[in-house]
């Protein structure tokens, strides 16, 4: 009897050691297959069980959740959608998340580690905190200007911070509204089959996921690399570039749209956008000089991120003589983002040290507690400062007598260099149209924003558009309205 007994538990604790077995293996070995299964539903009722934390813009939250009554509980609401929607992105719960929504995700859906009350508590408990509230660096009057500046024509506006690298407007148009995609349903899925079919690409974040031709606009970035090179030593002196110029290798003649830019100054140059000075100084400097300038000012850097992910602003390591020529106007294969093209002018405006863009001023716990906080950081010396203040005073220059006079702030000192970029085939499309600046109050020390502007679909006949028409405004009203704040 006892031997029965005995066979029998010996079974029983062979069974229980392999339902232990069974049990570790499931919980550990495949748990992160099961909870990665697209028919685990668990992690997405978990996600949305809590309102989702709060995107603020100038002590306003621009970001809500409303409490469906669906298992998927709190859907994402939006205030100014179509305003905020290149700074916030969007979070649906059938398509994901995009820009900050995404960057911040785990802040804004408690599961960040940093909302803990003590480390690796969230791990222990199997649990979350509250959403946590992203505080971005965004002024609404800047953001509305430019907004309403485009006008719901194609284009984008970049405005940041020279002094701190705060973005302080970033606005894609046309834009769209990120509370349609928020829940479940057909009407989710129409609006986004709606928005991707849309030939005007609403959802495209042109401020720092597209990149254009910048053309004159450029024409900042090769002074820079002609100053710090040597290769210009006197702004005013006669430049000996020919005109017309002849592009190196070639028959073919580069025009200009001002007159006098034989032989001109680089002063003249910039004030009257001489493409042929540009041209030829741009030759003269060299690929290795024009590469050293272009990197410092973070072109081909694929790890800037905002903190969602820039595009790479495009200037080719491997050219012909007559390639360095037109990549040194802004034209063949060079492209940036507005973004890039802010940075531009904002390293310009702060000396040559080039802060880097930060988006995201702070995060906070749900009870205001910050957790983390933005500092200025310097991401490159983009030039020395010596000519630093020669450009600046080159780009005043533009802007009080030149082809920048639409961007003129009575009362602030502003600085300026447009752009008209050639683009499809043979050049056929409409020019973009570029106006990259920034802005001193009359009582400040030093500029307070610098602003890129760019135009894709200016409402002009072609051979009229150009930057100081059609984007310059739009960048006078976004600096007007950071110099009021």
């Amino acid at each position: 009897m006892i031997r029965y007994i005995r066979r029998a538990a010996a079974l029983c604790l062979l069974l229980l050691a392999a339902l232990l077995v069974n049990a570790a293996r499931v919980q550990i070995l495949q748990s992160t297959a099961l909870e990665e299964n697209p028919a685990n539903r668990r992690p997405a009722i978990a996600r949305y069980a809590e309102p989702r934390g709060r995107i603020v813009v100038g002590g306003r939250p621009v970001t809500g959740s409303r409490d469906s009554g669906q298992q998927l509980r709190y859907e994402r609401t939006y205030t100014d959608g179509p305003l905020y929607a290149p700074v916030t992105g969007y979070s649906s719960q059938t398509y994901g998340t995009t820009l900050i929504e995404n960057a911040q995700d785990g802040v804004l859906s408690g599961t960040a580690s940093l909302l803990s009350p003590l480390p690796f508590w969230n791990d222990l408990s199997r649990g979350r905190s509250p959403g946590g509230t992203v505080v971005t660096t965004i002024r609404p009057a800047m953001q509305q200007a430019a907004f309403d500046g485009l006008g719901g024509r194609r284009g984008a506006v970049a405005a940041i911070e020279p002094s701190t690298g705060k973005i302080l407007a970033l606005v894609s148009s046309p834009s769209y509204d990120p509370g349609e995609l928020s829940g479940t349903g057909p009407q989710v899925k129409t609006a986004w089959a709606r928005l991707n079919a849309s030939g005007a690409q609403p959802m495209l974040n042109r401020a720092i996921r597209q990149t254009y031709p910048p053309g004159s606009a450029f024409k900042i970035v090769t002074a820079a690399a002609a100053l710090d090179s040597g290769v210009v030593t006197d702004v005013d002196a006669p430049s000996g570039a020919p005109n017309p110029y002849v592009l190196p290798g070639t028959s073919t003649r580069l025009p200009n749209a001002a007159a006098g830019c034989g032989n001109a100054s680089l002063a003249y140059a910039i004030q009257w956008s001489c493409n042929t000075v540009m041209a030829h100084l741009g030759v003269k400097t060299g690929l290795a000089g024009l590469l050293d300038t272009v990197d410092k000012f973070g072109f081909n850097d694929r790890s800037l991120r905002i903190p969602s992910k820039v595009a790479v602003s495009n200037f080719d390591r491997q050219m012909t003589m007559d390639q360095i020529a037109l990549s040194a106007i802004g034209q063949f294969d060079t492209t940036a983002t507005p973004l890039q093209m802010a940075m531009v002018s904002a390293a310009v405006a702060n000396g040559g040290d080039l802060k880097r863009p930060y988006l995201v001023d702070r995060v906070t716990r749900a009870n205001g507690d910050t957790v983390a906080q933005s500092t200025p950081a310097t991401y490159r010396q983009a030039m020395n400062p010596a000519t630093a203040q020669q450009l600046q005073r080159l780009m005043v220059r533009a802007v009080e007598e030149g082809t920048g006079e639409n961007a003129a702030i009575e009362g602030a000192r502003v600085g300026g260099k447009t752009g008209t970029a050639e683009h499809g085939l043979g050049n056929s499309g409409t020019p973009y149209a570029w106006f990259i600046s920034f802005a001193q109050a009359k009582d400040a020390i030093r500029p307070g924003v610098a602003v890129a502007v760019v135009v894709e679909d200016a409402s002009l006949a072609r051979g009229e558009v150009s930057g100081g028409g059609s984007a310059a405004p739009i960048a006078r009203a976004v600096m007007e309205a950071g110099l009021r704040e």
